[in-house]
């Protein structure tokens, strides 16, 4: 091979990126659900497309799919480029894919040209991203930072499997968990789409992610209790269906008022709201709800929560209920991604002719959870009409490869000064 530019190759990368998409349940497109004989598939898939470029491929004990390009000092840590390959039910073909597909062209786009840094190159498939059947996202990405604690092993899947065993079965080793855990990682970056409407909206190539939010999933459960809806007065009612309701319009108002403070983005959403007996005739006895709380600002995303909690048990005594359960399902501290690694993304994006701006992800990544072991950064492209989670997904395959080319600039930057420094 002659030493030559290295070149993203347009066609090459959204041809896999499509052909990946074809593993998927052809009633629900685009599903490939993790744990999967789908995900299965599309990991063998994989494999052979690593292989096929020239790279060394293995499953670490978290079952985190890899591709390795050697540089040409031994000893360098690695610079780590990828997403995942799992999808939502009836998800698109973009969200996660397109950052593999993008990491492989990075890595084929340099052993093609002769060109070898210094440092080696790593394209990475992390297991489950999406929340998977267990109830836990992001569980490779996790491993890799050493958070998969013992315990969420034991998290049960529908048909009443194991995480661990699980994990397992798709090729990893959880006796070994802890050999998963990397401390050899000097960048990881990410290409996604932005599943938001900035970037489209200001007819901007590229978007640098500044940090990505912490989340934190609540679930209260208001008891009242039940009585005919026909023959109890509305004074005596212990209503846990009205309980239910007046928190999901504070948690609202509250999260609107909130992003008018200047301190980052928040947003925060009543996704689940149950209550029992659930009859048209019957006051409701139970009231349940689920809130998704996100904050770029750590301090402010607590006392969000705090907020809530509280504003749970003045409803309740102002409704005659009480709050039987407020428990914290999960949380994910908010991330703040390298600042060295976002001017070199920004370069990379001016030396390509590409416009870029500045934003914070809304939605989780595997990158918040790596970037407590490395500096990590974020690429974002535009997808049509913010649109992400559904079968209409889309981003243009100019997009995509311009995203690629920004990662491949950035990479080369990073291996450059690594040498000056």
């Amino acid at each position: 091979m002659t030493d030559r530019t290295p070149a993203i190759d347009e066609r090459r990368l959204w041809s896999d990126l499509m052909a990946l998409a074809e593993i998927t349940d052809a009633a629900r497109p685009w599903t490939r659900r993790s744990f999967t004989p789908l995900f299965d598939q599309g990991r063998d898939w994989l494999r052979r497309r690593f292989a096929e470029a020239g790279l060394a491929v293995r499953l670490d004990a978290a079952a985190n799919l890899f591709g390795r390009l050697e540089g040409s000092e031994p000893g360098r840590p690695v610079v780590m480029l990828g997403s995942h390959s799992d999808s939502v039910p009836s998800g698109g073909r973009f969200d996660g894919p397109a950052g593999v597909i993008a990491a492989l062209e990075v890595a084929r786009a340099l052993r093609e040209s002769g060109r070898t840094l210094r440092h080696p190159v790593e394209v990475v498939d992390c297991l489950a991203e999406e929340p998977s059947d267990f109830g836990l996202s992001c569980i490779g990405s996790r491993a890799m930072a050493g958070l998969l604690a013992p315990e969420m092993l034991d998290y049960r899947g529908p048909g009443g499997e194991r995480l661990g065993d699980a994990i397992d079965r798709v090729g990893g080793d959880t006796a070994r968990l802890a050999t998963a855990r990397r401390s050899d990682v000097a960048a990881f970056l990410e290409l996604h789409i932005e599943q938001g409407v900035v970037l489209e909206r200001s007819r901007t190539d590229i978007g640098i992610v500044t940090g990505i939010v912490g989340i934190v999933r609540l679930e209260l459960v208001f008891l009242g209790e039940a009585a005919h809806a026909g023959t109890m007065p509305m004074a005596m009612r212990r209503d846990a269906g009205v309980a239910a309701a007046r928190l999901v319009g504070f948690v609202s108002e509250r999260a609107q008022a909130l992003a008018q403070l200047g301190r980052g983005y928040v947003v925060a959403t009543t996704g689940v709201i149950e209550v029992a007996p659930n009859a048209i005739n019957v006051v409701p006895q139970r009231g349940r709800v689920v809130v998704d709380v996100r904050a770029e600002d750590a301090a402010l995303l607590d006392a969000f929560v705090a907020e809530i909690e509280a504003e749970a048990r003045c409803i309740a005594e102002a409704t005659a209920t009480v709050v039987e359960r407020c428990a914290t399902l999960s949380r994910a501290t908010p991330a703040a991604c390298d600042p060295r690694l976002r001017t070199l993304l920004a370069e990379g994006a001016a030396a390509r002719g590409l416009s870029s701006l500045s934003l914070p992800s809304g939605a989780g990544h595997d990158a918040a959870f790596l970037s407590r072991i490395a500096p990590a950064a974020m690429v974002f492209v535009p997808c049509r009409e913010g649109r992400s989670h559904t079968p209409e997904e889309w981003a243009e395959p100019a997009a995509i490869a311009a995203g690629a080319a920004t990662m491949l600039e950035a990479v080369l930057r990073f291996d450059a000064g690594a040498a000056a420094g």
